[in-house]
């Protein structure tokens, strides 16, 4: 949970500058690691060159793997866990340059972007060589430019903030492999079907089925992550799928992958 005193981080040390107002860190992190809430009094655009993490906001939660970045504004109470050993790359943007640049682009909230083979070379050459003014100034420039693109947020999974909802919520996510029926959540949280289901459609525009399936594959992502011995067809049963192929197609409407393509991009980066 992310609360208001949330504390304000400096830029880690061993950052590189890339020019006035961008900063750039490259930080390797085992599974498991966790960066508690916190924010900073820069934006940033937070991005695994190899591994899955998980990006927490007041908002809800996101799955990162190394085909999406996370864009962080400025000081947005935020946790990231690694789900699996990570490299990742952060770029920190001062808001001034970023006033500067930004164009009138709404950057002021989280989002999530599908990561083109652009943007992700972009990223690399930053941090290959930040030495070289006139290239960082391009290739941040650039970096930038490829934001523009439409939000990605079939990795999302919104957190509702009215009480019983989010107790509800609350009960699903402690084990997302059951089978929850929204009549018996209700009951637990004190409220009915008819105020649940419609809590549900307006806090996370997601009916309560499909709100479900999105915390099912979140699940299914972190053990694809953390267990490389689990196979896709253990997962399947144990997620409560009938069969490989039903989990296969709900994992591809979430992810966009199969499970064994993520798998295979997962160890690879």
């Amino acid at each position: 949970m992310i609360d208001v005193e949330t504390p304000i981080r400096r830029i880690p040390t061993g950052h590189q500058d890339a020019e006035n107002g961008v900063h750039l860190l490259a930080r390797t992190y085992g599974r498991g690691v966790r960066l508690e809430p916190h924010m900073h009094r820069e934006a940033q655009l937070v991005y695994a060159a190899k591994g899955t993490m998980q990006v927490t906001t007041p908002k809800g939660r996101w799955l990162v793997p190394p085909d999406r970045a996370v864009w962080v504004p400025a000081k947005l109470p935020h946790a990231i866990d690694m789900l699996a050993d990570s490299e990742m790359r952060t770029l920190y943007f001062g808001l001034d340059w970023l006033r500067r640049a930004a164009d009138g682009h709404r950057l002021e909230t989280e989002f999530v972007v599908l990561v083109s083979p652009l943007l992700q070379q972009a990223i690399l050459a930053l941090f290959a060589a930040p030495d070289d003014g006139e290239r960082v100034a391009l290739l941040v420039r650039l970096a930038l430019l490829e934001l523009r693109r439409a939000d990605d947020s079939v990795s999302f999974i919104p957190l509702p903030q009215e009480p019983r909802c989010r107790r509800a919520a609350d009960i699903v996510l402690a084990a997302p492999a059951a089978a929850h029926d929204i009549e018996t959540l209700a009951q637990k949280v004190g409220t009915s079907v008819r105020t649940l289901s419609r809590l549900f459609a307006a806090e996370t525009e997601l009916s309560f089925k499909a709100w479900c399936q999105r915390a099912r594959i979140a699940a299914a992502v972190e053990r694809l992550s953390t267990d490389r011995r689990l196979s896709i067809k253990q997962l399947a049963a144990g997620l409560g799928y009938a069969s490989v192929p039903a989990f296969s197609h709900a994992f591809r409407q979430v992810t966009g992958k199969s499970p064994r393509q993520f798998v295979e991009q997962d160890q690879t980066g």
